[in-house]
């Protein structure tokens, strides 16, 4: 009988999650044709946010003793093993570090700016799509409350027709014609969201590039102290 109870039990929750997906999919489904573009909206924001962690990631994954073998073979005369190390390591550090060994035996000033210009380059490349993210973050509120205007202005002209609306029939127009306005302003509020943790990542990455030419530097300038 125990058994029992809890397969009736089991099968009522089930029923009441799928009642509940249900019932959110049919509130969604009447906000009207806006919700399509809010749709994909979302659909973009999730896309380039994981396409863009993922390449962050991927670029903050540096040996964490890359700079001190750069350095031991600096100190030791064997640029070409520092290079070919360099060369090996896929991320932004490892190619700053490389055009610096490029220019070894040029002026300081001259190695420092051509690693800022690969530094700069790489950043560049980190923040691509993230404009997207951020547009995404400013229209789809616009677009929510569109929606949400068009709605009224055919629910108070619907209204213009009947005489004496109920305050329950009011309410539940209403209702549903500010549906796009929290969708619009909930997706914004998930691109802004996403947006700002990718530029914390990437400025992350940008001051651990900083801290490594400013090291390769000093490694260069050490023979002459």
């Amino acid at each position: 009988m125990f058994d029992c109870l809890l397969q009736v039990d089991s099968t009522a929750m089930a029923a009441n999650g799928v009642a509940k997906v249900e019932n959110v999919w049919g509130m969604l489904s009447k906000g009207g044709p806006l919700m399509i573009p809010l749709a994909i909206l979302f659909a973009l924001v999730v896309f380039f946010f994981i396409e863009r962690l993922l390449v962050i990631r991927k670029a903050a994954a540096a040996d964490e003793n890359f700079m001190n073998i750069i350095r031991d073979n600096i100190s030791n005369g064997n640029v070409s093993a520092a290079r070919s190390l360099a060369k090996n390591q896929n991320n932004p550090i490892a190619r700053m570090i490389d055009k610096g060994l490029q220019r070894i035996g040029k002026p300081i000033d001259a190695i420092e700016k051509s690693m800022e210009n690969v530094g700069k380059l790489e950043i560049y490349k980190l923040e691509k799509n993230l404009s997207i993210i951020s547009v995404i973050a400013r229209i789809a509120p616009l677009f929510g409350f569109i929606g949400t205007i068009i709605g009224l202005v055919i629910l108070l002209k619907e209204f213009a027709t009947i005489s004496n609306p109920s305050i329950s029939q009011i309410a539940d127009a209403m209702y549903i014609k500010l549906i796009t306005s929290a969708t619009g302003l909930l997706i914004g509020m998930l691109a802004f969201l996403g947006h700002s943790y990718l530029d914390t990542q990437i400025n992350r990455l940008a001051n651990r590039m900083e801290a490594a030419s400013s090291e390769f530097i000093d490694v260069l300038q050490e023979p002459t102290r």
